[in-house]
């Protein structure tokens, strides 16, 4: 695959998708989500990551509470990362991740995650080019150890929004009282950044490639929720699963 432009693919659904139809299939993935969930807990032969990046509003919530929101929460984490504590910059930067891992059985998400470490440093100059790539190195080997030796399936996804449906929603952030515990104005500054955050983004997705990312139109909530979910649902079946018989 040839280097990612985030500028070249769009945020939108291609105009031959039907967002009715779109959200039934949804409903009817849901469902079979809903039971190869179940049969990944039984087995307990594998587990999987499920890591979502995105710009601010691009709809990470959303995405966690509609996809992943009605399975079984017995066998569903989340993690979010927000700025490191004092103590975990006193560790190397994968220490705070990898205690979050998903042991087999589980379906674990990261709202955001290890890549925030090589994508508002950059943008901030927190930590130069030479150490960026150190840490992509790091993260190479890290995901590579996760999927070699405790069978887990990683899922990387990028919610790709534009910046004109962005704004919409940071602005909504402010009207909406629903939405105003949202609201944070260190999101409009971050905003300003945006060319640097492709940028910084498209440098991840050329290095840290091993895995492939997915980059998911994320202007349409229907849209984007339906690709994640059909591809999670997807890499399920493909590890054709099976419950265990009764134990002797």
């Amino acid at each position: 695959m040839g280097k990612i432009r985030l500028k070249d693919i769009d945020t939108r659904a291609p105009k031959n998708m039907d967002k009715e139809e779109t959200k039934a299939k949804l409903a009817a993935v849901l469902q079979e989500l809903d039971e190869l969930q179940n049969l990944l807990f039984a087995e307990s032969e594998h587990a999987m990551l499920v890591v979502i990046q995105g710009m601010d509003a691009s709809g990470k919530d959303g995405t966690v509470r509609n996809v992943f929101g009605k399975l079984n929460p017995q066998g569903v984490l989340v993690r979010s990362f927000k700025t490191p504590t004092a103590e975990e910059l006193a560790h190397d930067f994968l220490w705070r991740i990898h205690c979050h891992t998903p042991q087999k059985g589980y379906i674990q998400i990261f709202n955001r995650s290890h890549y925030e470490d090589i994508l508002i440093t950059r943008v901030h100059r927190w930590i130069d080019d030479q150490t960026a790539h150190l840490r992509m190195n790091a993260i190479n080997d890290f995901e590579r150890l996760l999927t070699e030796h405790n069978d887990t399936h990683i899922l990387k996804f990028y919610l790709h929004i534009s910046p004109e449906e962005q704004k919409t929603r940071l602005e909504e952030r402010i009207k909406n009282p629903a939405k105003q515990w949202k609201y944070n104005e260190d999101d409009f500054r971050e905003a300003k950044f945006w060319d640097k955050y492709m940028e910084m983004y498209e440098d991840c997705f050329e290095h840290c490639n091993e895995i492939p990312w997915t980059i998911v139109p994320a202007d349409q909530n229907w849209y984007k929720e339906y690709l994640i979910a059909t591809t999670v649902r997807d890499t399920l079946k493909g590890l054709r699963m099976q419950y265990p018989g009764l134990k002797k």
